[in-house]
């Protein structure tokens, strides 16, 4: 934990590019808490701004509840004040408390609010929802708007009233209008957070709706590429970031497109390709096919300019 206050907290993850790493789970589909730490270890050697403990890219829905606190706490050690973690958190209130909670003794800095569980519920509904978790922890909340948790500028703005620990916004609509309403509303009241799949597809875009950063799924394999592309966004480089969206980005997404759950996939094949794997997905979700491996192997070969896949993974 850093002892950074929520307003502090979210100045920090504000500041630069956002990791969020994979989950790393043994040939029994176990979690492997040595082998996370370490490579939470090995992202904070990069210049991250932060680090998302059991999120989207971590299989936060398939971790029980008891797991997420373990993951978070795996990435607290790991970190050792450093940097500060972020935690997931979702599904209903009752759950989505008690993992707050969970996560803040646990030592995280911060929640990262995922929607609630397969419901679709009323703006007052989803509002109530949102209220209960930032009143259940001292921490600061960033609110995950996607799929069936869209909140509006007027709610958004209502619970920016009652909850001075609702410090963060990470929009995973794409809905450049809703996100000019609430910017127009809110302003610096939030610290925005880009969070569509492949994020460094919307990246130089949002970056004119005041979103300063992201989440790269990306950096799990490749920092060294990640924060290049992110210094080109930040710069509003348009030629290098065409560049790099063309030779490594759309590739990418048309191999990431061909499977459904293949944006959490994709990723622990990313670190196969480079030698460091975190071992598979856990069901629903499945892996990469092997002809879908050798051809990301490729693709990282070819932007990192490193060694092939297979070489890499028998170094």
């Amino acid at each position: 934990m850093t002892d950074l206050s929520p307003s502090a907290m979210i100045r920090q993850v504000g500041s630069g590019l956002l990791s969020f790493p994979v989950t790393h789970f043994d040939s029994e589909g176990r979690f492997d808490a040595a082998a996370y730490g370490a490579h939470c270890d090995w992202m904070l050697q990069h210049d991250v701004a932060a680090l998302f403990a059991a999120g989207g890219t971590g299989e936060f829905f398939s971790l029980a509840p008891e797991e997420v606190e373990q993951v978070v706490r795996a990435a607290v050690e790991a970190a050792a004040g450093r940097k500060p973690v972020i935690a997931g958190a979702g599904y209903g209130t009752a759950i989505a408390t008690d993992l707050a909670q969970r996560a803040e003794r646990a030592g995280a800095d911060g929640i990262l609010l995922l929607p609630p569980y397969l419901v679709n519920s009323t703006d007052a509904g989803l509002a109530a929802h949102v209220e209960a978790v930032c009143n259940s922890t001292g921490l600061g909340v960033i609110v995950y708007n996607r799929d069936n948790a869209i909140l509006g500028e007027d709610a958004l703005a209502r619970l920016c009233e009652r909850c001075p620990n609702l410090v963060g916004y990470k929009d995973g609509v794409g809905d450049v209008e809703l996100m000019m309403r609430i910017y127009a509303r809110l302003g610096d009241r939030l610290t925005y957070i880009g969070g569509l799949p492949t994020a460094e597809t919307f990246a130089l875009p949002y970056l004119e709706m005041g979103v300063t950063t992201y989440s790269s799924a990306i950096y799990n394999f490749m920092p060294e590429w990640a924060l290049r592309f992110y210094a080109a966004v930040r710069a509003q480089d348009r030629t290098t970031v065409i560049q790099m969206l063309s030779d490594f980005v759309l590739p990418y997404i048309a191999i990431r497109n061909r499977g459904k759950g293949y944006a959490v996939s994709i990723v622990k094949a990313g670190m196969r390709s480079v030698g460091r794997p975190a071992g598979p997905v856990r069901t629903p979700l499945t892996d990469l096919t092997a002809a879908e491996q050798g051809e990301l192997d490729a693709l990282v070969a070819r932007a990192s300019g490193g060694l092939s896949g297979s070489a890499r993974r028998t170094a």
